[in-house]
């Protein structure tokens, strides 16, 4: 082969070279700008976003989340965010999210974290494996401030629940009854017992609860979590 065909040769694969590596450049561009285009977006979200990698370190936290606990983007990546779960909390939670990614299936649970203000917050968690390429890319999850629902769940009366179920089984069966507006006819009929039997379980609930009237008897049965009010 002449000396200056070879020249040529290696020209034309120095200029594919420059075309591929071009390429490459501009593909990492379109994905690096893709990528922020997709955070922009979580940024614009009200809803807590987080982002992991598939070693369970998380790389992304969006503007609601920073916001929500007060931290910037730094303190929080990696385990940073861990620092902010409530000491009774922390054990469950990492446990359950270590279990999610060693599995790569998706997790839901609630915990309290530490917000902004300092107060302990309950949220509620959930987080979805990511594929990218056909492999396992980590996980995307969001998170919500539960508090104040969780603040309208009831709690049942201690005191309440401590002499409701001193009451025998039969006792409390007539008490449902009756305090979901049963008479004690009806109540003896549902429960298959005549009515002087009925009357006297009704007499000795009045009796153990300390009280006179029926209208006291729902408001044990309510307190005790025996039915909703």
């Amino acid at each position: 082969m002449a000396p200056g065909h070879s020249i040529d040769e290696i020209a034309v694969l120095r200029g594919r070279l420059a075309e591929v590596e071009a390429e490459l450049e501009n593909f990492k561009k379109l994905e690096t700008d893709a990528e922020q285009r997709f955070r922009h977006l979580l940024d614009a979200s009200p809803l807590m976003t987080w982002i992991s990698g598939p070693d369970a370190m998380s790389t992304f936290f969006n503007k609601s989340w920073l916001e929500f606990r007060g931290r910037t983007l730094e303190e929080e990546r990696g385990t940073g965010w861990a620092e902010g779960l409530h000491p009774d909390d922390r054990d469950l939670c990492l446990e359950t999210y270590i279990k999610a990614f060693t599995a790569r299936e998706p997790f839901r649970l609630q915990y309290r974290m530490r917000r902004a203000n300092g107060e302990f917050a309950w949220v509620e968690d959930s987080g979805l494996p990511r594929v990218e390429e056909g492999a396992f890319a980590g996980f995307l999850g969001t998170a919500l401030d539960i508090t104040d629902r969780r603040r309208r769940m009831f709690t049942p009366d201690e005191a309440s629940v401590r002499l409701v179920f001193a009451l025998t089984e039969r006792e409390r069966q007539v008490l449902v009854l009756i305090a979901s507006g049963k008479s004690t006819k009806e109540a003896a009929a549902q429960l298959g017992i005549s009515y002087k039997t009925a009357d006297s379980h009704r007499s000795r609930i009045l009796e153990k609860l300390g009280v006179h009237e029926t209208a006291s008897m729902v408001r044990y049965a309510i307190r005790s979590g025996l039915i909703e009010a």
